[in-house]
């Protein structure tokens, strides 16, 4: 689920647009679930997603990346300055 690629994590995501609540679920078949309340309209599902998580991993916006994926509810997401084996604890305490 979770690489390390030089000083970033880097992981899979299945975002659910158009959520009552935002927040991270969990891990399902091995994809970090995460709900956003924004549709999945000119970026903003998307910008929902890398503030969701940044607030999550407790890191600044800046420092989450979509890499691939943009208009996909699967995306591969990038997070600098976080190791692999804290974004996996965090998931595995969801």
């Amino acid at each position: 689920m979770v690489t390390q690629r030089g000083g970033a994590a880097r992981f899979t995501v299945r975002v659910h647009p158009r959520a009552p609540r935002n927040g991270v679920d969990g891990v399902h078949a091995g994809t970090l679930r995460i709900r956003v309340t924004a549709p999945p309209v000119d970026g903003a599902a998307n910008a929902a997603v890398v503030s969701v998580l940044a607030e999550w991993l407790g890191v600044a916006a800046r420092d989450v990346r979509i890499v691939s994926g943009g208009g996909a509810r699967t995306k591969l997401v990038e997070v600098d300055g976080v190791p692999a084996d804290v974004v996996r604890r965090r998931a595995t305490e969801e």
